[in-house]
């Protein structure tokens, strides 16, 4: 026992994440994590550009389904749909979704509708005196969009739609709680293995994971950020 005992207090963050393969399985759970991400991204930006078209249409049926989807998952927490998805869809329906497949089927929900609000606030913005100097220029609709509309829309749409992307990335730490192996449950485990022989791992392992999340997340965030100041209207 006191031997045990000199070999925790001899421990440092550096010998815990050296131990076997530990920063290897840390780093394997960060693929996991931007995997889900990247894959949600990918889904969400093509629905999320289509269910943004549909919310600027005049029809107030299109209105008033688009407003209870998009209140109907900013309302409810992620976490939430993840239980529902993932626990919901066994009980009830009988389905065996896998984790993976759960988590990316719910930030696809959250991202389409996250990512259509911003379309469609994206081209409300668009002064209307810019459509009528486009007709008034003899543009045709599909010319004023291409050469007017679209430009200005992407340039107030991208900085927000990279913001998404990081929130995105932070929020997958919730499918931990469905048995996703990524890196916060990597983590986890590692402590948990290590709990005797390093009692104190704790704080470097979730240390290490912050410092993950950050290098990831702060380069996209530092894009969005320059693409908005160069772009700024």
């Amino acid at each position: 026992m006191q031997a045990l005992a000199i070999n925790a207090a001899s421990a440092s963050p550096l010998s815990i994440l050296l131990a076997g393969n530990n920063m290897q399985r840390l780093l394997g759970g960060l693929g996991v994590t931007i995997k889900i991400s990247l894959i949600a991204v990918a889904l969400s930006v093509p629905l999320g550009i289509l269910f943004g078209l549909f919310m600027t249409r005049k029809n107030p049926v299109t209105k008033l389904l688009s407003r209870v989807y998009l209140d109907f998952i900013r309302i409810m927490p992620q976490l939430v749909l993840l239980f529902l998805v993932f626990f919901g869809s066994a009980r009830v329906f009988g389905l065996s979704l896998s984790g993976e497949f759960s988590s990316i089927f719910v930030f696809v929900l959250w991202g389409t509708a996250e990512m259509g609000d911003l379309v469609r606030g994206a081209l409300e913005s668009i002064p209307r005196h810019q459509y009528e100097s486009a007709a008034a220029l003899g543009l045709t609709p599909g010319q004023c969009s291409r050469y007017v509309i679209i430009p200005q829309t992407l340039r107030r749409l991208l900085p927000l739609a990279i913001n998404l992307v990081t929130r995105m990335i932070k929020t997958t730490s919730l499918v931990v709680l469905i048995g996703v192996v990524e890196v916060l449950k990597t983590g986890q485990q590692i402590i948990d293995a290590n709990r005797f022989q390093y009692p104190t791992a704790a704080l470097p392992i979730y240390g290490v994971i912050f410092l993950l999340y950050f290098l990831v997340c702060w380069p996209v965030s530092m894009l969005a950020r320059y693409l908005e100041k160069r772009w700024a209207v």
